[in-house]
């Protein structure tokens, strides 16, 4: 069924729906660079900065690679929760600069110490470098945080590829006891690489996020795509195991998303294992709301604030 969109965003769609269908006329390829740029756009309508008192850009430091992250503790000297953010962008896009605005609300607001990491992103790495280095520092982060004060459990959070992440985190937590992740939040995450869900075809045009954008973003994540394969269908954890062993998960979906009906079914498919679930739907809003909070700000500071009572829970 396709989403209602609200009034809030029928202009800001329809400038987006008419540049889209330009470059289709005019035949513009999708490029990284362009989707890079346009994405970067959006941070113009996130102007709420609000101030955090520690924030300070550091780096993990493997034996082949560096990983940067940026550290955000509205309270240095309070032992905080602490929230591992992986950010959207189709695994090719998104920063932590652009997620800025986000992590400060996020810290200011839930009250915790935030984690952004910048993770290495496809076709120039492809699956599943950017997984690795999520992973690392999830393995590893206290190693981060010797100038602020935290508490001993960690929540992982993502939008989109950020949910990917996170989700394909918790299912390798299955196996490999050196991960550990006591709860995760997910922002209309992406958790089928197999392009099967309903909603790719009833919402995957005019909603911004078109459906033949996703294929092309998993092309350059995986390489070697196709959606029908076993690989393919392994690295998806909607299709993947589903044990009451799986972190307690909050979830937010959106109604004109083309990935609503994955998220919907993976919080299902968790609760249905025993997982204990939150799930909250904002039925007018497109994928990637969250970086459109001058439109929608009072959707956005809802699921903070559903976050922060989340959090508050740990």
């Amino acid at each position: 069924m396709r989403g209602n969109v609200s009034p809030k965003l029928t202009d800001f769609l329809a400038l987006a729906n008419s540049n889209i269908a330009l470059a289709k006329q005019n035949n513009v390829q999708f490029t990284p660079t362009v989707l890079r740029e346009n994405l970067n756009k959006l941070g113009a309508l996130m102007s709420d900065l609000p101030a955090v008192s520690y924030i300070a850009d550091k780096a993990l430091t493997l034996t082949d690679r560096t990983i940067p992250v940026r550290i955000y503790s509205p309270a240095p000297e309070t032992p905080l929760p602490v929230l591992v953010h992986f950010h959207g962008g189709g695994h090719m896009c998104g920063s932590v600069a652009l997620y800025d605005p986000i992590c400060r609300h996020l810290a200011s607001i839930a009250r915790c110490v935030v984690i952004s990491v910048e993770y290495r992103l496809a076709p120039e790495y492809p699956y599943p470098a950017g997984l690795d280095d999520c992973e690392q520092v999830l393995i590893r982060y206290a190693e981060l945080l010797n100038e602020v004060n935290y508490q001993h459990n960690v929540t992982i959070i993502g939008d989109s590829a950020g949910g990917a992440i996170c989700t394909s985190l918790s299912m390798k937590s299955l196996i490999d006891k050196r991960i550990h992740i006591d709860q995760q939040i997910l922002i209309y995450p992406s958790v089928d690489y197999t392009l099967s869900s309903p909603s790719l075809d009833s919402n995957g045009t005019g909603f911004l996020l078109e459906t033949p954008r996703i294929k092309w973003y998993f092309e350059q994540y995986f390489q070697q795509f196709d959606p029908t394969s076993e690989a393919i269908k392994q690295a998806s954890p909607l299709l993947g195991p589903m044990s009451a062993q799986l972190p307690k998960t909050l979830i937010f979906t959106a109604g004109c998303d083309p990935l609503r009906d994955e998220g919907i079914a993976y919080a299902k498919a968790l609760t249905a294992a025993g997982v204990d679930v939150e799930h909250h739907s904002f039925d007018g809003m497109i994928h990637a709301y969250m970086l459109l909070h001058d439109l929608v700000k009072e959707e956005c500071m809802a699921t903070y604030q559903r976050i922060a009572e989340f959090m508050a829970k740990v």
